[in-house]
C-alpha cells in the first residue's frame, strides 16, 4: 500500500537550530529517503512563496500565502510503500526522531484515479 508522509515544519524552531545541526539532520533524512520503499519525495519552497486559490461568490480569489494561518506549514511530502499503516508510521517516527521540529502526518494514498477529485 502507498502512504503519503506529509512533512510539517515550524520555521521558528528550524531557524533557531544551528546550521551545522541542520546539515547533519538533512544528511540523515536523505539516507532514509534513499531506501527502496520510498517511491518519491518533494521539498517545497518556504511558505511565503505560496499562493492559495479559493472560490467565492462564483469567482476565483487568489491570496498570497498558505490557506491556514499556523506556525506549522507543509514543507514537503514523502511517498512510501508499506505493508500496512504500522509500516508507514514506523518510517514517519524514524524521520521525526531525526528532526527536532514540526510534525509528520501519515495518510493512505487513494489508488483509484480521478474519483473524488
Amino acid at each position: 500500500m502507498r502512504y503519503a508522509l506529509l512533512i510539517y515544519d515550524d520555521s521558528e524552531v528550524r531557524d533557531r537550530t544551528p546550521v551545522e545541526e541542520r546539515r547533519r539532520i538533512t544528511a540523515a533524512v536523505l539516507e532514509v529517503l534513499e531506501r527502496p520503499n520510498v517511491t518519491g519525495w518533494l521539498r517545497l519552497q518556504d511558505v511565503e512563496s505560496a499562493t492559495t486559490v479559493r472560490r467565492a461568490q462564483g469567482r476565483s480569489l487568489l491570496t498570497d500565502g498558505p490557506f491556514v494561518d499556523s506556525k506549522d506549514f507543509l514543507g514537503g511530502f514523502v511517498e512510501v510503500e508499506a505493508e500496512n499503516l504500522d509500516g508507514a508510521l514506523a518510517m514517519a517516527e524514524e524521520l521525526q526522531q531525526l528532526r527536532p521540529w514540526g510534525a509528520i502526518e501519515v495518510r493512505p494514498v487513494r489508488e483509484e484515479p480521478g474519483i473524488g477529485a
